[in-house]
């Protein structure tokens, strides 16, 4: 249906191409790239008689997708938070994978279609509500490296790896701060000349030919590493030390006193929790052990203190 789009409503061309691409490989992705066409296509042009019948044509199709994909026990479909959670798990994967090949210096189309597929699945993600400060930031970064590598592999030029200020972590730095990255460009809906071959998954061949096999090393969100663990143990007062027997059992060092759990936990260190535990559940579907490890270290340091 891409091809049939209307002039009118050339600017959700990119989220049908996107739709067909993951009809068979993820079809609620499919599903969801769709709607948010729609939603964007009615706020365009509802009125006019081509691009109406157009978007009337769509509503229908995903009318049926919908029902098909009930019947299949797809929850997605009918659950806007497990929708939310698998799109954003998706727009992560791509991101990460891009992210870890740019900064590796792998220029080539895979890496452009990665960081461009992911931007317009964190687009799709704002129907769900407004977008998380990490989602909107890799969504404008995703876009900008991919418009910036495919023009330097148009003109020749050696793309910079990682953000044009530098291999800065931290791109996603507090608001108010010095951008590590080049402004990206106002018009980045699509990259010139974007891959033709749209049949081609976004996920491109990894290291033992594995499909979107997740990076080793994955790049992680900016977030302040969770402040050490304090001492819980009190000495005794002198008056109840008077007391005491003359052979004194060691005090147990600080460190083994267990940390009790706050009864309470702050907005954002609850989403920040949550956030872990959804990396460390991606990288598991990739048996990425290690870093699964860690994004639940994480959450678990949040959760104690």
């Amino acid at each position: 249906m891409a091809a049939q789009v209307p002039a009118s409503l050339k600017a959700i061309s990119s989220y049908l191409k996107t739709a067909l691409e993951y009809d068979k490989r993820d079809p609620v992705v499919a599903y969801y790239c769709r709607l948010h066409a729609v939603q964007k296509g009615i706020k365009i042009d509802s009125k006019g008689k081509e691009s109406k019948a157009f978007l009337l044509q769509l509503m229908d199709q995903l009318e049926q997708i919908k029902k098909e994909l009930i019947s299949l026990g797809h929850e997605a479909v009918s659950n806007d938070v497990v929708a939310q959670i698998h799109i954003d798990e998706k727009a992560l994967q791509l991101f990460l994978w891009a992210d870890t090949e740019d900064r590796a210096g792998n220029f080539n189309k895979n890496v452009i279609k990665s960081f461009y597929t992911a931007s317009l699945l964190y687009d799709v993600l704002t129907q769900f509500g407004e977008s998380s400060d990490e989602a909107t930031h890799h969504c404008k970064y995703a876009k900008w490296k991919a418009a910036y590598i495919h023009k330097c592999l148009k003109t020749g030029e050696t793309p910079v790896p990682g953000p044009a200020g530098g291999d800065d972590e931290s791109f996603g730095e507090a608001e108010g701060g010095v951008a590590p990255y080049l402004p990206y460009p106002t018009n980045t809906q699509q990259p010139p000349g974007y891959p033709p071959d749209t049949q081609q998954p976004p996920y491109p061949p990894n290291a033992g030919g594995v499909p979107g096999q997740f990076p080793s090393q994955p790049y992680q969100p900016p977030y302040p590493t969770p402040p050490g663990q304090p001492s819980t143990y009190q000495p005794p007062p002198p008056s109840a030390a008077a007391v005491q027997p003359a052979v004194v059992p060691a005090v147990p060092a600080a460190s083994t006193v267990p940390t009790q759990p706050s009864n309470t936990l702050s907005p954002q260190d609850n989403e920040k929790a949550q956030k872990y535990c959804r990396f460390a559940a991606s990288a598991l579907q990739y048996e990425d052990v290690k870093t699964a490890i860690d994004n639940l270290h994480k959450a678990l340091a949040l959760l104690e203190n």
